[in-house]
């Protein structure tokens, strides 16, 4: 039996990688398929080598594209590699469009799919990743949840309770595993900054790609770029649009490109705040105990909210907001979502592992 991993973009490999090493302690044959879909090193090799993950079996290389584009080319390339030697279970990530493109494929040749971060919904279909979630919910065999809440959004869209599994969230598996390696004073020291800052990452599509929004959005930061230092790694997407409209003309917004896991997670524990529009973000910073602002009306990760240090924010409360964090301090306590505990890889391991041998013994 073979578990074939598919991962395209930044988001998946923290996940990916305590699946990978639960099942590697069950001794499971795997291959880890890399579609390319991020392709810079800061997106994607960095963290190959930053969590150990194996090197990819085989790398699609598609690049970036459109969506149709980006999506079609993944799928073309999965589905000559698993018509030729059919694995027993794919395991996609997120909701990403190389998720999308693997549970299309496996559903039209019958592979069976497990999907790891099931259930998770915005409500918002202007965002891609939102039909991503629900078409790969739809179509896989196994659904594995991080949050309470996913769990109701599966069973109310009709997907059958043996299906689904409350799991934990292993993306917080990597954080927890790597936190003594978070250390924020060498990266502050490496980026300049001597007192409190904040933490910005922007790259939706519906904050960067519409003009007149994305000038209120920068002349929010602005605002709160008054209070304190704003380090930027500023991710490919929306760059060119986002800098020619002044973003980088504040002294105290500090753009970079965008950073390595650990590089990055260590600024993100010793920031004051952090402004972001990012889905992992918002988890990572629940954990970690950081004030985080989200720049978007809706998200499919409403236990960061209810169980965490998150709120969802306009351009035109950001600066009040910020300042209201700034005046409260650091967090001395904080909830946490349950099993967020550093254990999901390997229930997520022994439900495949079980489900493969049920599937075996029929």
């Amino acid at each position: 039996m073979t578990v074939v991993h598919i991962t395209g973009a930044r988001p998946n490999f923290p996940k990916a990688a305590p699946v990978l090493s639960a099942l590697t302690s069950l001794g499971v044959r795997q291959q880890l398929v890399h579609t390319g879909q991020h392709y810079d090193d800061k997106l994607s090799d960095i963290f190959f080598r930053e969590l150990e993950l194996p090197r990819p079996d085989v790398n699609l290389g598609v690049g970036s594209g459109s969506h149709a584009t980006q999506t079609a080319a993944v799928m073309t390339a999965l589905e000559e590699r698993f018509l030729a030697e059919r694995p027993s279970l794919v395991v996609v990530y997120g909701d990403v469009n190389s998720t999308l493109a693997a549970a299309l494929v496996c559903a039209k040749i019958g592979v069976p799919v497990a999907h790891v971060e099931a259930g998770l919904r915005s409500f918002d279909l202007t965002m891609p990743e939102e039909i991503n979630r629900k078409v790969t919910d739809a179509l896989s065999d196994l659904a594995f949840a991080t949050s309470p809440d996913a769990i109701a959004h599966l069973s109310r869209e009709g997907v059958a309770a043996d299906r689904i599994h409350f799991v934990g969230n292993p993306m917080i598996d990597t954080l927890l595993a790597h936190l003594d390696r978070f250390d924020p004073e060498p990266a502050r020291q490496a980026h300049g900054l001597s007192g409190p800052y904040a933490v910005a990452t922007l790259h939706r599509p519906g904050n960067v790609d519409d003009k007149a929004h994305a000038v209120t959005l920068i002349q929010a930061i602005h605002k709160c770029a008054d209070l304190l230092p704003i380090l930027v790694p500023l991710h490919p997407r929306g760059r060119a649009r986002l800098l020619e409209l002044g973003f980088a003309d504040h002294p105290n917004i500090r753009v970079v490109d965008p950073l390595g896991y650990v590089e990055f997670m260590s600024l993100v524990r010793g920031a004051a705040a952090v402004l972001t529009d990012s889905g992992g973000v918002q988890e990572e910073t629940t954990v970690l105990g950081v004030p985080c602002l989200t720049l978007r009306p809706s998200t499919e990760r409403p236990i960061t909210i209810t169980h965490g240090t998150n709120r969802l924010v306009r351009a035109d409360t950001l600066p009040d907001e910020l300042q209201a964090v700034l005046e409260r301090g650091p967090l001395t306590e904080w909830p946490v979502p349950p099993l967020w505990d550093g254990k999901a890889g390997p229930r997520i391991a022994r439900v495949i592992v079980d489900w493969l041998n049920a599937r075996r013994a029929r």
